[in-house]
């Protein structure tokens, strides 16, 4: 079990005073937030697109999404699916935070100092994906030059900033499915070193016949049900999403009166460099990530009362993951709360540590935490607490955000409440 206690670091915290997110269960904070507690499910028949020449046919799609309301500067038209979902999160964030609009004299701000992190694993592949279909049918000639400006993920950042006005620093983090973490731990250097005065952080992905077909190909998408952690697990559910945190130096959030649901306190970040899409056989490089992840927050593995597990639902993820924890808590590991909300929402991609920011984030505000869903028979490779089908309330006072990606791209995100600073 890690001992590792409190170091010079210690004492470093972000606050979080505002969250929101699109996710195939709904959109805002609190819908999502109560569909996850009631264990409902946002997976279900690809309709986006024909699966009839694909073996599998289900994904977690966001339904009925308007982005027309969220946009007052840019055109919505004008954007991709990722960058109309990810301005849509960004500006619940905010008026969930009471910054709606960022009325930068009002709440002392300067938009200089105001900036953005995202991350995403695709960008905007449906443009991609429009430039093929148009150049089937009437070539090149017919597609401008708007592929250009609509396509590269960093354009996902710059046109949250754009609409919003946000002039600070501005990062985009292609990390794949550990990508919203990634972002999390930029904007917690970026404020803690002084760079800027508000920070949003979050992480946004369209669902995409690309990711759908690669991910087909690998043979890793389920038949029917994400079941992570279950020994019947037979994969991952593709989908889509975006989730955004606004996060604001402690003493600048009390000072303002702001509603703090948690602190991120500190992460860690590790690579594998094992092997483009399999992980460490040891799950070293997670076990690593969490280690920092305590280290930087000076916590010890027996403090975190909640994992907010990576938990696709594959059958080698759930195995190695289960295996890293072991390593990291020792015995506690098959006895810490450890649910996998991908069950419920499949992966989202780059946003799915984003959205697991804000699980972790409202477990520690509420304390309750969600629950893995379908979860059957249990797998003795697998020796944890999966939180099974039912919610469960318990005294969250600290939660760790797991989130690992192709690539061997590890990430760990410390939350803690308020109270604890």
């Amino acid at each position: 079990m890690n001992k590792r206690r409190g170091n010079k670091r210690r004492g470093r915290a972000i606050a979080v005073t505002g969250l929101g997110a699109i996710t195939p269960l709904g959109s805002g904070r609190q819908e999502v937030w109560q569909g996850f507690l009631s264990g409902r499910s946002g997976i279900g028949p690809v309709e986006s697109f024909d699966t009839s020449a694909y073996n599998v046919h289900v994904g977690a799609e966001v339904k009925g999404f308007d982005p027309q309301p969220y946009f007052r500067r840019l055109e919505s038209s004008a954007v991709g699916r990722a960058s109309q979902l990810a301005v849509a999160a960004a500006r619940q964030a905010l008026d969930d935070a009471d910054l709606e609009d960022a009325d930068f004299e009002k709440d002392g701000l300067d938009p200089f100092r105001c900036g953005v992190a995202m991350g995403t694993t695709s960008g905007e592949p449906l443009e991609v994906e429009h430039f093929n279909d148009l150049r089937a049918v009437a070539g090149l000639a017919e597609y401008g030059g708007e592929l250009m400006t609509r396509y590269p993920s960093h354009v996902i950042a710059a046109h949250i900033a754009a609409e919003l006005g946000f002039a600070g620093p501005n990062t985009m983090i292609p990390a794949a499915c550990a990508a919203g973490n990634y972002a999390m731990g930029h904007a917690f250097e970026v404020l803690s070193s002084g760079r800027a005065d508000l920070m949003l952080a979050g992480g946004a992905d369209a669902f995409s016949r690309i990711t759908y077909t690669g991910f087909a190909r690998l043979g890793a998408i389920a038949p029917d049900v994400c079941r992570p952690f279950d020994r019947q697990r037979q994969g991952m559910i593709p989908g889509e999403g975006a989730a955004v945190l606004v996060l604001e130096p402690l003493d600048r959030a009390r000072a303002r009166g702001a509603h703090i649901y948690a602190l991120i306190t500190g992460y860690g970040l590790s690579c594998d460099a094992h092997h483009m899409t399999a992980a460490h056989p040891e799950g070293s490089g997670a076990v690593r990530a969490m280690e920092e992840a305590l280290r930087s927050s000076g916590r010890r593995a027996d403090e975190v009362s909640y994992v907010s597990a990576h938990g696709t639902g594959t059958p080698t993820n759930d195995r190695l993951e289960s295996r890293a924890v072991a390593r990291v808590f020792g015995e506690r590991s098959s006895v810490v709360p450890m649910s996998s909300v991908k069950s419920m929402i499949g992966h989202t991609m780059g946003a799915a540590s984003a959205i697991e920011g804000l699980v972790c984030a409202m477990a520690v505000a509420d304390d309750r935490i969600p629950p893995t869903i379908n979860f059957q028979e249990p797998d003795p490779e697998c020796a944890v607490d999966c939180v099974a089908n039912q919610a469960r309330s318990l005294d969250v006072q600290v939660a760790m955000s797991n989130a690992y990606a192709f690539g061997g791209n590890n990430a760990s995100v410390i939350f803690e409440k308020p109270s604890a600073h």
